[in-house]
């Protein structure tokens, strides 16, 4: 499985915010930081939108350093949640899985894979 793959199955290699910041692009941390905003009904500086991955170490997002349930729950004890068993009934991660196919097709090719 490739490391940018998050622990939710969302691919970080296409996240706008690891775009913004592996190359520094300011211009784009602060229409990153005006979309979450809006979508998610707080206030997101663009100060904020520094992150090179989910599973890889380094800088992350606020959101994604301590306030991912996801990540919180995985961090540790699995590579991903493909690798619970309680992956398909999960809410929190059925969040992300049930409105991104290509999410769900990461986390089943990590089981397929066995990795």
């Amino acid at each position: 499985m490739k490391d940018f793959i998050a622990y939710c199955g969302l691919d970080c290699e296409v996240c706008e915010a690891r775009i913004a910041t592996i190359n520094n692009d300011y211009k784009l941390r602060d229409e990153v930081a005006k979309n979450w905003s809006a979508m998610n009904g707080v206030t997101i500086t663009p100060d904020m939108i520094n992150c090179v991955g989910c599973r890889i170490d380094g800088v992350k997002t606020p959101y994604c350093e301590s306030l991912c349930p996801i990540r919180q729950c995985a961090m540790g004890r699995f590579k991903t949640c493909g690798d619970c068993d309680k992956m398909k009934t999960c809410e929190k991660v059925g969040m992300i899985i049930k409105n991104n196919g290509e999410a769900l097709h990461n986390l089943k090719s990590s089981i397929n894979q066995g990795e």
